[in-house]
């Protein structure tokens, strides 16, 4: 992806908390698009490989979910963190890390990040097919900025983290104010 260009419109297959079904899983099943997570908003989007994994856990997660009142003072709607696993795995991952303002998006088949560019193989760590890391500020469905890691390549033997983590997202709204936040 790069900066002006649309994002692609994906239908993400997800889990919801639902009162009205009886049992003890009361989920249900609740397509949600592109547009129902974008249009009308400015959001952060992070991706990274996958949920439960030490840099994501330990690091961009709770480092974006610890920003969030200041990325809301910068015109920021939504953060919003996306991984090649289902929507089971990211909700238990949400729960575990005790997210309060950071929602999950399950890219479990990885049909976004394939349509944005993204998917690699991770096969030399039993992963299989998974996100690169990447990160973005969106406004109404249209990237403003993308950040990447440097080095994306199958089979990568080393897991690249800086380029977008929220220090540096951070660091480009201040420097990039907008007119939302001002």
């Amino acid at each position: 992806m790069k900066t002006g260009e649309q994002l692609p419109n994906v239908t993400f297959q997800t889990r919801v908390r639902d009162e009205s079904v009886a049992g003890p899983n009361p989920y249900r099943w609740q397509d949600m698009t592109t547009a129902d997570y974008f249009k009308g908003k400015r959001v952060v989007l992070f991706s990274l490989p996958g949920a439960f994994t030490p840099t994501c856990s330990t690091y961009q997660l709770p480092g974006f979910e610890k920003s969030a009142a200041e990325l809301g003072d910068l015109g920021i709607d939504a953060i919003y963190c996306m991984s090649v696993n289902d929507s089971f795995v990211m909700n238990q991952w949400a729960k575990s890390q005790d997210l309060q303002n950071v929602a999950v998006i399950p890219d479990g088949s990885g049909e976004f990040t394939d349509k944005v560019g993204m998917l690699v193989r991770k096969d030399n760590l039993g992963f299989g097919a998974r996100s690169w890391r990447y990160a973005a500020i969106v406004d109404d469905g249209k990237v403003e900025i993308w950040f990447e890691e440097p080095g994306r390549s199958d089979n990568c033997p080393e897991d690249p983290y800086g380029e977008t983590s929220p220090e540096t997202v951070l660091e480009w709204l201040r420097a990039n104010p907008s007119r939302k936040a001002a």
